[in-house]
């Protein structure tokens, strides 16, 4: 199968560029600084489609965000991501899971 005409690569910041993305899409994965994953999944969320797949990676940050980690090096990026977490399981538009093994999470837009 050609993919050449299926995949686009993109480069640059996601903060700056993913804002201009105007379509919607079956399945977003999320890979990035773990300080800005609050921002990623509010783009997620409007890039999204009924019953698009969000998958987060490693949002659990080596078992820190469930501990009482308080490292100033690492402290952002763990707060934001229990700020992710909160979103993402209280929004009612979302059926969520965390899987422990690989820090990986996935969302299904249900609306």
């Amino acid at each position: 199968m050609e993919l050449e005409n299926k995949i686009n690569v993109y480069i640059g910041d996601a903060v700056e560029i993913l804002p201009n993305f105007n379509e919607k899409y079956d399945v977003i994965f999320i890979d990035a600084a773990k300080g800005k994953y609050p921002f990623f999944l509010k783009e997620a969320l409007r890039m999204s489609k009924k019953g698009t797949l969000i998958i987060a990676d490693n949002i659990l940050y080596k078992g820190y965000v469930m501990s009482d980690y308080n490292k100033h090096k690492q402290r952002t990026a763990v707060r934001n991501l229990r700020e992710y977490i909160k979103i993402a399981l209280e929004d009612p538009k979302l059926e969520s899971k965390i899987y422990e093994v690989g820090d990986r999470t996935l969302h299904k837009q249900s609306n």
